[in-house]
């Protein structure tokens, strides 16, 4: 792979003398919807993701290439100059982290030639953004020595989106593709920021990723609708409670306290997020107990209740778990993201990878109308020098 983007990147700026750095995508196990509620999030760094090969210039010019977006051909802008415009796209991200740097104190006093490529799936929910924000961090906190914890680099990242890009997400896509580690998941408090991680030796079991290829249009919309269902929910708790967020509530003090919330489908949403808090925790325990089944009803569980609870799956991403519930060799099945879209992660027995691949698009397809696509993934280290 380092020759294919030395290779690409000499052909857009001429000879190579910098450096290469990579950031995975990641994906999330355990834990959906529970992030803005103050609770755990379980999600792992991947081996698919984005390559940057990095070389400093002799002025403040700033070049951007993407592989993936060769129309857009050679972005030009100035050091002094980064601003979020429309006609830049892609490079708004790396654009962003830049600037926050420049306003953290940070020197980067010369320009750059920035040649990206990424592997990870387009419209996969792998978290492609975060990986191009992470891996120019690294980048600047290497080739100008800022000695920038990673944590840093992290919430830089994060704040980037959030302040330049303008996308309200919270910290967790980031976190993992920083914090990565190579078999392993990472058990993060998404409101004190304190992790753990847990081994994921799948041995003779596969990770899939099955997308739906569904347009996610409804997202945006109805994650502020649940995320303002939860608020309410947790305001009328407060009352009762000494708690700053319904990750705070353990499973036997919403059962007691929840009679309190008069409106039903705000109490469902309130469940759904305590519920799946404590699923994260009871994950990491399976882990360690090296119990992959119980980890697998996990995931179904979480299915469930994002499905009824907390109603952000729909036709595509209900018709693919249910598929994979009834297909032989599967451990586990969820949908994962937002929702409404986006694609479902399964732990299927090595055996039957085929045959979950084979059957589950011809079913797909009958109820569909179209196809689904799988991607088998390794869990990999996060973000880092590569050469």
């Amino acid at each position: 792979m380092i020759e294919k983007i030395i290779n690409g990147y000499e052909k857009v700026f001429g000879a190579f003398k910098g450096n290469i750095y990579f950031a995975p995508g990641r994906i999330n196990l355990i834990g959906e919807h529970t992030d803005y509620n103050g609770g755990h999030v379980f999600p792992c760094a991947l081996s698919m993701g984005t390559y940057l090969a990095a070389e400093k210039r002799n002025d403040s010019i700033l070049r951007f290439y993407s592989e993936n977006f060769p129309e857009s051909g050679v972005i030009e802008v100035y050091l002094k100059h980064l601003i979020n415009e429309k006609k830049d796209d892609w490079a708004n991200y790396p654009k962003g982290i830049i600037k926050l740097m420049q306003e953290g104190n940070y020197e980067i006093n010369r320009g750059l030639n920035l040649y990206y490529y990424g592997n990870i799936p387009n419209g996969a929910g792998l978290s492609s953004s975060a990986s191009i924000e992470m891996v120019t961090g690294v980048m600047l906190n290497d080739l100008f020595n800022l000695h920038i914890d990673i944590i840093e680099v992290i919430k830089l990242a994060q704040r980037s989106e959030n302040q330049f890009i303008g996308v309200n997400c919270g910290i967790m896509d980031q976190f993992a593709i920083g914090m990565g580690k190579k078999n392993n998941a990472i058990l993060l408090d998404t409101n004190k920021l304190t992790y753990e991680y847990a081994s994921l030796y799948l041995k003779n079991y596969s990770l899939i990723i099955t997308n739906t290829n569904k347009r996610r249009g409804l997202a945006d919309s109805k994650y502020n609708e649940r995320r303002s269902e939860c608020d309410k929910a947790l305001s009328i708790l407060k009352q009762y409670a000494d708690i700053s967020a319904l990750g705070d509530l353990t499973i036997d003090l919403f059962n007691e306290l929840s009679r309190h919330i008069a409106d039903d489908t705000m109490r469902k949403r309130a469940k759904h997020a305590v519920y799946e808090n404590n699923r994260t925790i009871e994950a990491k325990k399976a882990l360690d107990d090296g119990n992959l089944d119980y980890f697998g009803k996990l995931m179904n569980e979480s299915h469930i209740s994002l499905r009824d609870d907390y109603e952000v799956t729909g036709k595509e991403l209900d018709t693919l778990v249910s598929l994979a519930w009834k297909t032989q060799g599967v451990l586990g099945s969820r949908m994962t993201g937002a929702g409404f879209g986006g694609c479902t992660i399964s732990i299927v027995e090595n055996d039957y990878v085929e045959d979950f691949q084979k059957n589950i698009e011809t079913e797909y397809e009958k109820y569909i109308d179209y196809k689904p696509t799988f991607y088998v993934v390794e869990i990999g280290d996060g973000a880092r020098k590569l050469y």
